[in-house]
């Protein structure tokens, strides 16, 4: 028997729950970002912010705009922007995809979740998506609160 050991590097810093809710995900993809030296020290805090960011390909490069990194209490002279524009790490087959991707009626790119991977680099995951019109939505909520009576109902009669 060999026991599951928590990695100490692996860390979720932001997620955007209400992604999945106002997005139908159809694939994701996890990409590098790229950071200055304060910003990753502001990230190891936790209070970063992600659910108003968005991702958008704009001449051959992947970004993520608008997402909230405070700034670093302790980095005075070499301070960043809080919400500027960081650039997001792929493969051209993977960019080309992203851009095919959003060329198509409707598809916007969603950041997920932003956190450090098992060798404690920062990585976003990216969800390809489609927004939900609120029928979809209803649909979407009548649907888990059903799965949701339907383990009660389960669990009352064992």
């Amino acid at each position: 028997m060999s026991k599951k050991v928590e990695n100490p590097n692996y860390k979720i810093i932001a997620e955007n729950r209400r992604a999945r809710y106002d997005y139908s995900i159809e694939d994701d993809l996890e990409c590098g970002i790229s950071l200055e030296g304060s910003e990753v020290k502001s990230l190891r805090t936790g209070k970063t912010q992600i659910i108003e960011s968005y991702a958008t390909v704009d001449q051959s490069e992947l970004w993520l705009v608008n997402c909230y990194i405070p700034p670093y209490n302790h980095a005075n002279s070499f301070a960043h922007e809080e919400r500027r524009r960081r650039k997001l790490l792929v493969s051209r087959r993977e960019l080309s995809k992203l851009w095919s991707a959003t060329q198509r009626d409707g598809m916007t790119l969603v950041p997920l979740v932003l956190y450090f991977n098992h060798k404690g680099r920062a990585k976003l995951k990216i969800g390809i998506a489609k927004g939900k019109k609120q029928a979809d939505k209803r649909a979407t909520e009548a649907k888990r609160d059903w799965q949701r009576q339907k383990s009660r109902l389960l669990k009352e009669h064992t």
